[in-house]
């Protein structure tokens, strides 16, 4: 009886340990499965987070872009518009100021062309040389009236 109770004690004293450790292994993998469970949860929730902010700066981002598409193409054509303006109007400008200097050139050419005409019967006149005749004078009457 000394040998089995000798045996018997070992036996206990060896699985003593065993079976405490059982129980916290037990324990640890409970607490482990349970912070597993709450960073899955965690990192669902991030996902879903994530995913969300990213359709809204999607959304933000598109219409952010029409707006500035709108913008552009409003400035293009205010641009388009003024520019029409501007040559149309220095067109017209153009025209006046060539059309009045035409008038004036013209103007200015006969009184030139008449003055040098006038000019150059008097220095031949003067000169002695025999005088053009000319052909705004008519030529004096002759006494017998003929």
């Amino acid at each position: 009886m000394r040998i089995t109770s000798l045996v018997v004690a070992l036996i206990t004293i060896a699985v003593l340990p065993v079976i405490g450790q059982e129980g916290v292994g037990q324990e640890i993998k409970q607490g482990a499965k349970k912070t597993g469970q709450t960073i899955k949860d965690g990192l669902e929730t991030a996902g879903e987070k994530t995913k969300e902010t990213a359709k809204t700066v999607g959304k933000k981002t598109k219409e952010t872009a029409e707006t500035v598409g709108a913008k552009t193409k409003e400035t293009a054509q205010t641009v388009g518009e003024k520019a029409k303006e501007t040559g149309e109007t220095v067109a017209t400008k153009t025209r006046e100021t060539v059309e009045g200097t035409g008038e004036k050139t013209t103007d200015t050419s006969r009184k030139t062309h008449r003055r040098s005409t006038r000019t150059s019967t008097k220095a031949a006149t003067d000169s002695g040389d025999q005088p053009s005749p000319n052909r705004d004078s008519a030529p004096a009457p002759s006494p017998s009236g003929r």
